[in-house]
């Protein structure tokens, strides 16, 4: 008798630390899933705003807006390579524009030249804060060391681009929201 509770207690313990060891693994596994959700994201955001920024430079009609597309391109130019340079280290596949970021690209692409300054800027309001909540959430969240501090490291660049893009819209009239203007 005592050896029947004995093996079963034996039994449920193991699969008591089988159960835990599972539901530790996969809470590792959504964390490093999204550190590789961050690191795709952001590299795709990097990739359309080096693409945006050159249609705002031949497209563009007011000069802030030009020079909005400018710096744009030179600086995820840059960032674009540590962000590249952090996805191979992880092991992450190689930076590629998202079907949603490509479908972005192509709308401005196909947009007038009378239009497109404010179109432009409106977007780049959305997508600098979209981007300032992923580097941020990542900054506080990551589990991959590499990525988390990579984040970190470029949260103020995205921040200030953000700050930035709200500025050069209301320059091009763009009404912003009470969120975005915030």
């Amino acid at each position: 008798m005592v050896g029947k509770f004995l093996t079963s207690a034996v039994v449920t313990g193991l699969l008591l630390n089988v159960t835990v060891s599972t539901a530790q693994t996969a809470a590792a596994q959504a964390s490093l899933a999204s550190d590789s959700s961050f690191i795709v994201t952001a590299s795709s955001l990097g990739l359309l705003q080096v693409q945006l920024g050159k249609l705002a430079t031949q497209k563009g009609s007011a000069p802030a807006v030009k020079e909005f597309g400018q710096r744009m391109v030179a600086e995820y130019s840059k960032l674009n390579p540590e962000l590249a340079a952090a996805s191979k280290q992880a092991a992450y596949p190689s930076p590629v524009i998202l079907r949603q970021h490509q479908k972005i690209l192509d709308l401005f692409l196909s947009t007038s030249k009378g239009s497109f300054d404010q179109k432009y800027m409106a977007e780049m309001v959305s997508e600098h804060g979209d981007a300032a909540r992923l580097y941020q959430q990542e900054s506080e969240h990551g589990r991959v060391t590499s990525i988390k501090d990579l984040a970190s490291k470029l949260l103020p660049t995205v921040q200030g681009h953000q700050t930035l893009a709200r500025e050069t819209a209301g320059k091009v009239g763009v009404e912003l929201t009470t969120a975005q203007a915030q």
